[in-house]
């Protein structure tokens, strides 16, 4: 339950101001380095001046051929036979989970999957397709523990109709599925008579990270999406890929969850463009990331693990410096205008395509001064100061 600011701060001064949760941050005091995912990012200004030349037309009928241009690059690029454009990552993961599931099947992934945590419930209030979560490292689960995790068949148990795994692991922190588990665990479903379907949110992250093809990873699975809207910076879409006939079924709950669109190449030109464009310059997040790690580890009471960041995504503990998470980051976004984000009582920080090496100098310098600085509420004229500064 939120519990309102003022009574989570009881020693205020007359002239004096309370430090906030995120979502209740004052908009007046300006973002300078927003690390908080890369979900943010803004459409340059060639992108924007390439979706106002795209070519449209009526995408439910086939004849938007900026978005079936989209689907084809897609398609090829992950080596299966056809592609649908999405509006999210969220539906291209029900989607799948809908074609390849009927009524009380089962889905089986790692406890901290997407889908689980912030898809609203996920399939199972779709359609009552049930989760069944295994335990992996840092987002990454093994073969045997799928065949640990497949119910006995019989009349009394769901059926474990597919798996899903998640290229880049969010809450694994950027960890990338090495391309021989996949390989192993695809072929523990697939001699299971299940599906194999790829959450790949942040596939091209680890395409760049680790130099394997995005249709060598693609190659094992019946199903898998990239997402065009995080690193690669367009302002909405994913992709979902597969077989011809699992595409067909596909479009049908497309159109049933209300994902259908008619002129929509103004925004799958932006996913053209980004793939044209922002799939090498990933490489320049992930050095930012690693950066920022290496620089988080000089700051006293810091843990972290920099040699745990292959990506973009960074998670640190700031406990034995004596601040919550929370203070931590309301601390960082109040008094230096950088937001973090929290997750799993840890700070997540998330480098992507409108974030600069100097802005990572920003952070590390911003996180140095919370520690060594002690706690105190900044003042009105404080304030006032600090957005005439920024």
């Amino acid at each position: 339950m939120h519990v309102p600011l003022k009574t989570r701060n009881m020693n205020l001064q007359k002239n004096e101001e309370p430090y906030s949760c995120v979502m209740d941050v004052p908009t007046d005091i300006p973002i300078r380095v927003d690390l908080y995912s890369d979900t943010i990012t803004r459409p340059t200004l060639a992108m924007r001046e390439y979706m106002c030349q795209a070519e449209v037309g009526d995408e439910q009928l086939g004849e938007d051929p900026t978005v079936n241009r989209l689907q084809d690059m897609v398609a090829e690029l992950l080596g299966k036979e056809a592609a649908l454009y999405l509006p999210s990552g969220t539906m291209c993961n029900q989607i799948a989970f809908c074609v390849h599931c009927q009524p009380g099947d089962e889905v089986i992934m790692d406890k901290t999957a997407h889908p689980l945590h912030y898809e609203g419930g996920g399939p199972t209030p779709l359609k009552g397709i049930l989760i069944r979560t295994v335990d992996g490292e840092r987002g990454v689960y093994s073969a045997r523990q799928v065949e640990e995790a497949l119910r006995e068949r019989s009349r009394y148990n769901p059926r474990s109709r597919a798996i899903s795994i998640e290229q880049t692991s969010n809450m694994g922190g950027g960890k990338c599925w090495p391309l021989e588990t996949i390989r192993e665990v695809c072929e523990v479903a697939h001699a299971h008579g299940m599906a194999t379907h790829m959450d790949g949110a942040r596939l091209l992250n680890a395409v760049v990270a680790t130099g394997i093809s995005a249709k060598a990873y693609a190659a094992s699975l019946d199903s898998l999406w990239l997402d065009l809207s995080k690193g690669l910076g367009a302002p909405v879409g994913g992709v979902l890929a597969g077989s011809k006939a699992f595409i067909e079924e596909a479009w049908r709950y497309k159109q049933l969850l209300g994902g259908a669109m008619r002129q929509a190449g103004i925004i799958a030109a932006a996913g053209i463009y980004a793939l044209e464009h922002h799939v090498e310059r990933l490489a320049e997040d992930h050095e930012n990331a690693k950066l920022l790690a290496q620089g988080l580890a000089e700051v006293p009471g810091i843990r972290i693990r920099p040699q745990d960041v292959e990506t973009n995504i960074v998670f640190f503990d700031v406990t034995e410096t004596g601040m919550t998470t929370q203070q931590f980051i309301d601390r960082a976004r109040y008094e230096h205008g950088v937001r973090f984000s929290k997750m799993n009582g840890r700070v997540r920080a998330i480098t992507h395509l409108d974030v600069t090496r100097q802005d990572i100098e920003q952070a590390i310098q911003a996180a140095r001064t919370i520690v060594e600085t002690p706690h105190t509420t900044m003042r009105k004229q404080d304030r006032a100061a600090f957005q005439q500064a920024y």
